[in-house]
């Protein structure tokens, strides 16, 4: 049996923020090839790890409020414990909402394989295209399906996000890009146009964010958070700062 930690481990999942997103090409594996800037942000996730029984893995999600999370039995932190060779009970409070465009998931596997210390990205990246970033993190040019890592200089930044109870899902808005002709985005992002032929809905949110801002939002990645630069405080938005890389 495995040592039992005195404490349990605290970690951060910070949110990921997309802020242009330009789609390049198409591998002959069907993986979409972006051109992207990320950022990191100080708003995410919160994660408790306690290492006990070395035979033992459970994960358990929660939002807010407390109220237990289904994301399934393949989840990213689960698959991240399995990559880093870590059995753990893990609880997830989970703040960025699933299908947001935020990388949730993504950060949340990614501080298991910092925890670990696992930097390899070309690794990370088979867990999911966002893993990588986020555990660079800080802000870079991401290209490729997302392994290719080009560190820029952390500039200090404040976005208002606004997340729709809405959940994209990143596979179908990128085959409604491929059906649409794979158009450019006007607004910074290819994939609004796909996501709003996914998701209609989303044009209420983007039109309420930019009716108190003054500010035409941006989608973050491929939905369904729309964001703008600047502080705006308000009812269901969140006010983020960017952070440096780990």
């Amino acid at each position: 049996m495995g040592a039992v930690s005195a404490e349990p481990i605290r970690l951060f999942a910070p949110a990921k923020l997309t802020t242009s997103l330009r789609v390049v090409g198409v591998r002959g594996d069907g993986y979409h090839l972006i051109d992207a800037e990320m950022v990191s942000l100080d708003f995410g996730d919160s994660l408790t790890v306690e290492v006990g029984n070395s035979d033992v893995t459970s994960v358990t999600f929660a939002d807010e409020s407390g109220t237990i999370v289904d994301l399934g039995p393949n989840d990213l932190v689960t698959r991240a414990l399995t990559m880093v060779d870590r059995n753990a009970s893990v609880r997830v409070q989970k703040s960025i909402a699933a299908g947001a465009g935020l990388g949730g998931g993504s950060s949340d596997a990614a501080a298991i394989l910092h925890w670990a210390g696992m930097t390899d990205l070309n690794q990370a990246v088979t867990l999911g295209a966002d893993v990588a970033f986020c555990l660079f993190g800080g802000r870079a040019r991401v290209q490729g399906i997302g392994e290719q890592i080009e560190p820029l200089p952390f500039e200090d930044r404040v976005f208002t996000l606004l997340t729709p109870p809405i959940m994209c899902s990143t596979p179908a808005v990128y085959s409604a890009w491929d059906e649409l002709g794979g158009p450019t985005g006007e607004n910074g992002n290819d994939l609004e146009p796909a996501a709003l032929v996914v998701a209609p809905e989303l044009s209420r949110w983007r039109d309420e964010l930019a009716e108190v801002t003054g500010t035409r939002p941006r989608l973050a990645g491929s939905g369904s958070t729309w964001f703008v630069e600047g502080a705006f405080s308000g009812p269901g938005r969140v006010v983020a700062r960017t952070t440096p890389s780990r």
